[in-house]
């Protein structure tokens, strides 16, 4: 079993083995012959600017081997056997080199696995982070991922997605987890004898999907603290879990012992960008994949259209009417007003919305996971052309998105489009607080723009314009023009209706507004 511990000072990792024994090598006379047959800890530390591998008797005791990991070599002998074997200094002289080396026994090749990991990992810290600076001083490592995520937000976004209620709600997405699974075991053939990375792992269930195609080894690649409810998850199927090795960690730190074939992962969020998961997706697949693998899913597609809602429209309105009030225990809200009525329209609408309150035909915009790189994701741009069907009021641009799983045998589509089987995506509407008229054959043009920010997000800048219609359009020329500044971090989930205020005896009821005040 793998014991992780960390502190401000030091971080360590240690695991039981079944037995160590220091070989008794070298040139010169400095030799051990020290042989352990009993259980034992192996315990990875940095301190002092070095990465250190201890093997102890047990956690406690302080006899010890110790292997210095930076110019330590570990090999496999067997399923349940490696040699790690290192060159070190003379203890008297400084200067004359030797080899010491031990043998380490595993219960089992699950941690024999989990084990030669972990070595890489510390292997790579001690090459990345453990340079002396001149004062002493150890330089702290960041990982891409903490370079451009607010720490705050990755705390919370880990925490969230540790907990099992989150799992279980994404698991109950039938469309999803269906459509995954029914992926995977359509193209048998391109996991059968194939290692997979699975990237953001989560329970663990697409590993166990990817195990049941017949996987020759599945890595689940995990940060949260749900790595450790995917372990046990996994070693409850032991027909499975013998080929599926967990490692707790983010896919822009963590070392495997080998490349993979497939990657699979589930990297979507709001409008398939929330959550900038997808980055980690592109990451790993240059740090772990092969030549020409395969990715599960390979290609996304956001569709978009403008939509026509009165309703929605005077919903959201409706919200800053709190701030009209004049004598709010004898207080006036109306200086807030305007900046509330902004606020409320700043925020995305996701829901499941009727597909006939679109108001043209769609148009889409593809990101190839196979190729697309990751700065390619900091910021979308996406031009907007569309043609009215109906003559009416346009408040705004309807979004969702497809994956597709591009397998050898059968390519199968997972869709959030409306009028489809609800999904926990829904699908996200941007909401204009000053709505366009059109004309049935009018020419809707503009920008969808998405910056990415540190909140593990993207801030959404849209701009309809309803271009000149009838006699003289050819000449161009833009009626009217309406724009948005939204966060993609903060949506309106409007699942249901928002219950009315609880008025005070002294307030006196509002008066709602209707389309035809707006």
């Amino acid at each position: 079993m793998e014991i992780q511990k960390q502190s401000k000072q030091q971080q360590q990792e240690e695991f039981a083995l079944a037995s160590v024994t220091e070989l008794a090598s070298s040139s010169t006379s400095l030799s051990r012959s020290d042989s352990h047959s009993a259980p034992v800890i192996a315990r990875f530390s940095a301190g002092n600017g070095v990465a250190v591998l201890r093997f102890n008797r047990d956690s406690e005791s302080t006899d010890s081997i110790s292997v210095d990991v930076k110019t330590a070599q570990l090999s496999k002998l067997g399923p349940l056997q490696s040699v790690c074997i290192a060159e070190a200094s003379g203890a008297d002289t400084g200067k004359e080199k030797y080899s010491t080396g031990v043998t380490v026994q595993f219960r089992n090749e699950e941690e024999s696995r989990a084990f030669h990991c972990a070595f890489e990992q510390w292997k790579k810290k001690d090459i990345v982070q453990g340079t002396l600076l001149p004062n002493g001083a150890v330089t702290s490592f960041k990982s891409k991922f903490e370079d451009k995520i607010e720490p705050s937000s990755a705390k919370m976004y880990f925490h969230y997605y540790g907990q099992l209620l989150h799992q279980q709600n994404m698991m109950q997405d039938y469309v999803r987890t269906g459509t995954y699974y029914a992926a995977v075991m359509e193209n048998r053939v391109d996991f059968i004898d194939r290692v997979v990375v699975d990237v953001g792992a989560g329970s663990g269930i697409l590993s166990l999907f990817a195990a049941q195609a017949g996987a020759k080894h599945v890595y689940a690649v995990e940060a949260s603290e749900m790595a450790e409810y995917a372990r046990k998850l996994i070693a409850g199927n032991p027909s499975l879990g013998e080929r599926i090795t967990v490692i707790k960690g983010k896919v822009e730190e963590v070392e495997l012992p080998e490349k993979a074939d497939i990657l699979i992962s589930e990297p979507m969020g709001t409008l398939l960008v929330n959550e900038r998961m997808l980055e980690s997706y592109v990451i790993a697949r240059d740090r772990f994949l092969v030549p020409n693998g395969k990715m599960f899913p390979a290609v996304g597609r956001i569709h978009m259209a403008p939509f026509s809602d009165e309703y929605l429209f005077v919903e959201i309105a409706n919200k800053a009417l709190f701030w009209q009030q004049h004598k709010y225990f004898g207080v006036d809200l109306t200086p807030l007003y305007g900046s509330a009525f902004g606020g409320y329209f700043s925020q995305p609408v996701v829901d499941a919305f009727d597909p006939r309150l679109l108001v043209a035909p769609t148009i889409s915009h593809d990101l190839d996971f196979t190729e697309i790189k990751e700065e390619d994701l900091y910021e979308i741009e996406i031009p907007l052309k569309f043609v009215a069907s109906v003559g009416t009021r346009v408040h705004g641009l309807a979004c969702w998105f497809d994956v597709l799983f591009n397998g050898s045998t059968v390519q199968r589509w997972l869709t959030t489009a409306p009028g489809a089987p609800t999904t926990h995506w829904y699908q996200l509407r941007c909401v204009l607080s000053q709505p366009l008229y059109v004309m049935a054959g009018q020419e809707i043009t503009g920008q969808l723009r998405m910056v990415a920010h540190n909140a593990q997000s993207y801030t959404i800048y849209l701009t309809l314009s309803a271009k000149m219609w009838g006699p003289g359009a050819e000449q161009g020329g833009i009626l009217q023009t309406s724009s948005c500044k939204l966060d993609l971090k903060e949506p309106y989930y409007r699942m249901s209706q928002p219950q009315a205020y609880a008025m005070a005896q002294d307030q006196q009821p509002h008066q709602p507004i209707h389309t035809q005040m707006i």
